[in-house]
Order: structure tokens, then C-alpha cells, then sequence
């Protein structure tokens, strides 16, 4: 995946009513920017932190920059959940994970379930249609492990329980979990801040559904998934 134009730096001044950032630019400006997480970002927004935006021409657009990356611990880190999608079809073409390849047809965003959307579909004409559910993780606390949730998520919990159901109609459920950070080798579930989270992986895991995490390399340039990594207790 990479960005359409040469991203902008700057540090982050505050992010507040989730989805909106001051930043002052590495040429004194300050601008308001919208940030594209609804999630908490826990540890990713600390007053200072370096950041990195795009810049859109959009006429429409009251905020013309939108945050991309921030540096933390050491590290970039993408905090666009509307990436993860994108990150994760290359990674299925590219062949980085084994079990998905071969598919013939690869949709996105097909509905199913409970009034909701599958994030990619894949269909094949000998193999059951695998139904892929895609989440951003971008939090860690210990070095070297991604943790996904970083709060509480309802509507996770439900995504999983709709793969677990399009197993039992006979075609596959697959959890992939996107790690938009370059430091990290292996995710847990963080069941301490979403008992309820982690409490229905377990159950989707006896109900067959399939977990994948892929590491991403990040850049100013783009971001790209380069490996799998394994999901730990």
C-alpha cells in the first residue's frame, strides 16, 4: 500500500473528540487534522510524539490533513483503520498466507451475517468460500507483542461469532489481524481490558474459525504486510 503523495510531518499537540488531532507542522504551522481510529489509540497519543499526515486538495474537506503514522517506543506505527483492508487483500494476493491462496475470486466488503459486511470474501470453485474478517492493531505494552483489543469492542465479539456461524453453514471463517508496527514478532489477545473479547476468540476457535497475524513494514512511503507472525496465550 502506498500513499498517493509524499506524507507531511509535525507533532502532535492533543487528539480530542476522537476523531480530530492538533498538530503543529515542522514549519511552525498549526493545523486541525481528523484521525481515522474511533478506537482508544491507548499510548499512541502522547502530547509531542512525531507524526506523519496526508494532504488531500479536496474542496469539500474541512480538514485537509489526515493523520497516518505516529512515532512510538521507538517506532512507526498506522493508526489509519481504513488501511488494514487494503494491507490485508495485497497480503492475500501477494501469497503471504498459505491457507488463503488458490481462491479464484477475491470481494470486498460483501454482506453476510447479521446486518453486517465481510471485509474480504474469497471463492473458489472447489474449496468452501472463505469469509475474512480484518482488524488493525496498532497497541503494545511489552516489547516485541502486539495486543489487540487496546478497549472494549462489542462489535468485534459479534464479527466472531458471525464466523463461527459461517462455519457451521460450511464454508470457512477466517480472523486476520493486521499489525501496523514494525517492532513486534507475535499477538496476544488482551483479554484484561475485553474479557468479553477474548472470551468469544476462545469460543470461535473451538468453532473452527482460523486466526492469522501479519507484520507490516512501515514507511513515510507506504505499508506493506511482510510476514506472519503467531497469536500466543
Amino acid at each position: 500500500m502506498i500513499f498517493a503523495s509524499p506524507l507531511i510531518t509535525g507533532r502532535l499537540v492533543q487528539r480530542y473528540k476522537r476523531f480530530l488531532a492538533d498538530i503543529v507542522l515542522d514549519d511552525g504551522s498549526p493545523i486541525t487534522s481528523s484521525v481515522p481510529n474511533t478506537g482508544s489509540m491507548l499510548g499512541l497519543t502522547d502530547p509531542g510524539i512525531r507524526v506523519w499526515l496526508s494532504h488531500s486538495d479536496g474542496l469539500k474537506r474541512k480538514y485537509p490533513h489526515t493523520l497516518q503514522l505516529v512515532e512510538a517506543q521507538g517506532t512507526m506505527v498506522g493508526i489509519n483503520t481504513g488501511l488494514p483492508n487494503r494491507i490485508a487483500e495485497e497480503a492475500i494476493l501477494s501469497g503471504l498466507l498459505p491457507s488463503l491462496r488458490g481462491y479464484a475470486e477475491l470481494r470486498r466488503e460483501q454482506r453476510y451475517g447479521s446486518n453486517s459486511r465481510i471485509d474480504i470474501l474469497l471463492r473458489g470453485t472447489e474449496r468452501p468460500d472463505a469469509y475474512v474478517e480484518v482488524k488493525n492493531v496498532h497497541f503494545s505494552r511489552s516489547p516485541g507483542l502486539a495486543e489487540f483489543p487496546d478497549s472494549p469492542t462489542a462489535r468485534g465479539a459479534k464479527h466472531l461469532e458471525e464466523l463461527g456461524n459461517m462455519i457451521e453453514n460450511g464454508h470457512r471463517g477466517i480472523m486476520l489481524y493486521v499489525i501496523q508496527r514494525g517492532d513486534c514478532e507475535r499477538l496476544r489477545i488482551c483479554g484484561d481490558l475485553d474479557p468479553v473479547y477474548a472470551a468469544a476468540f476462545e469460543r470461535a476457535m473451538r468453532r473452527g474459525v482460523e486466526a492469522y497475524a501479519v507484520k507490516c513494514h512501515i514507511t513515510p512511503e507506504g505499508i506493506a504486510a511482510i510476514s506472519t507472525m503467531p497469536i500466543i496465550d
